[in-house]
């Protein structure tokens, strides 16, 4: 599956970042354009008018387009990035994806709880497992992906899952088959980029018990 909000890309042409050079499908980009005062803006959705710019859907590639001066190069002119853009980027994506996974649940194609995940997983009704990251890794471990690390998303806050599921907290769902299922995996993939999440963990950091 690819990491952006399509499910088909034979007709998503590639786009090259400004900050590695190198080219790949949109899907794994995060797209950026310039407000009416110059000022760098995300457009997580891609639908903003004008040219737009890529930065890989990596927070160390958009932290260093702001701070080199990369988006003034692309654009030939100078322009305003906001503080904090990779914060902003982050949380923009990230409710992207708990507004995905709310209409996933409103479709009757996700479930919370750990019974009902279980009973999915037992079934062999969820294609995707979602674990929240600041979980109790215990808990979490008895719940394993269907179809390996990559039906797995774990880059979501407790609160997050909670949000997409109208509740204060969740830390474990479960997502069916579905064309909603498939812009969630490509969405919370760059979430996961913008989070350092490899394999479902953050990077470089101790995962204890919750």
């Amino acid at each position: 599956m690819t990491r952006g909000g399509r499910d088909d890309n034979r007709d998503d042409p590639e786009r090259k970042c400004i900050v590695t050079g190198t080219s790949g499908s949109k899907a794994g980009l995060i797209r950026f354009g310039l407000g009416p005062d110059a000022q760098v803006v995300p457009d997580v959705l891609g639908r903003l008018p004008g040219r737009g710019f890529y930065v890989s859907a990596d927070r160390k590639a958009i932290e260093k387009a702001a701070a080199k001066g990369l988006f003034a190069r692309a654009a030939r002119q100078p322009v305003k990035v906001p503080e904090g853009l990779a914060d902003l980027v982050e949380a923009q994506v990230a409710r992207r994806v708990v507004d995905l996974i709310s209409l996933a649940r409103k479709a009757g194609d996700a479930v919370t709880g750990y019974e009902k995940v279980k009973d999915w997983l037992v079934k062999d009704k969820a294609q995707i497992l979602v674990q929240a990251s600041d979980g109790s890794e215990r808990g979490k471990s008895k719940l394993h992906p269907p179809g390996g690390p990559k039906t797995f998303i774990g880059c979501l806050t407790s609160q997050e899952l909670g949000l997409a599921f109208g509740r204060e907290h969740a830390i474990h769902g479960a997502l069916a088959a579905g064309g909603l299922t498939t812009r969630v995996v490509e969405e919370a993939a760059r979430l996961a980029g913008l989070r350092a999440y490899i394999g479902g963990r953050p990077a470089g950091r101790d995962t204890k018990d919750a």
